[in-house]
């Protein structure tokens, strides 16, 4: 699987679990949601999930969050190479708490176009989860949705423009988000998500640094 990936900031020192980007508040849940499973959209689960791995790892991510930013240029490779070898399922909820900061809804934007490209091309949901963080913005209106349209083309899934330019799934990833704050997290040793990025594995909090060997060894037990 190829993925673009972006220069690691600085974050080996920082944990993981529960880290920098954090959310106390929910907002309504819409009650009209898409339902069952399209490509890699597991819309019943809130989940985006690749591989078929025995070792199930679970990541919550918002867009707009800078640690999970530098944990996906840490770590990303390795969770495709886990995912590619058939060594874990990889599930992704993708939030949107970090709408607060943005005049565009920029993390529910781009929550909705990476489950556009898990709907329309499983293969390409990775490459894209990469390019978002890769491409993260630094400013509040975030990319605008062409951009976001061209992030996936570029990762493997030209057909998922209409999708993004339409905000397919926004009303979606918010119901990952209440769902996730809220709680609770079926199988966890926690009660719901704090903050991102939260991996999971199997359940257990990874609470290591942004560092891949160290995610790698939580993982496999090696």
């Amino acid at each position: 699987m190829i993925r673009r990936v972006g220069a690691l900031v600085g974050a080996a020192a920082l944990a993981l679990a529960l880290a920098g980007c954090a959310d106390q508040g929910t907002d309504a849940t819409p009650t009209d949601l898409p339902t069952g499973t399209i490509g890699a959209a597991h819309l019943d689960e809130l989940a985006l999930v690749v591989g078929t791995g025995d070792i199930r790892v679970e990541a919550w991510v918002d867009p707009a969050c800078p640690h999970c930013a530098d944990f996906e240029a840490e770590a990303g490779d390795t969770l495709a190479e886990l995912v590619d070898d058939g060594t874990i399922t990889y599930a992704i909820h993708p939030m949107n708490f970090l709408d607060r900061s943005s005049e565009t809804a920029y993390s529910s934007r781009a929550g909705s176009a990476m489950t556009c490209v898990a709907a329309d091309e499983p293969d390409a949901l990775l490459p894209m989860v990469a390019a978002v963080f890769e491409n993260q913005p630094s400013d509040a209106a975030g990319l605008d949705d062409d951009a976001l349209a061209s992030l996936a083309a570029d990762a493997g899934a030209p057909g998922a423009a209409d999708c993004i330019a339409a905000n397919t799934y926004v009303d979606w990833v918010q119901a990952v988000n209440d769902a996730a704050l809220n709680g609770p997290i079926e199988g966890a040793e926690i009660e719901r998500i704090e903050g991102t990025p939260t991996l999971l594995v199997d359940g257990a909090v990874y609470t290591g640094a942004f560092d891949a060997d160290e995610v790698r060894a939580f993982i496999t037990g090696e």
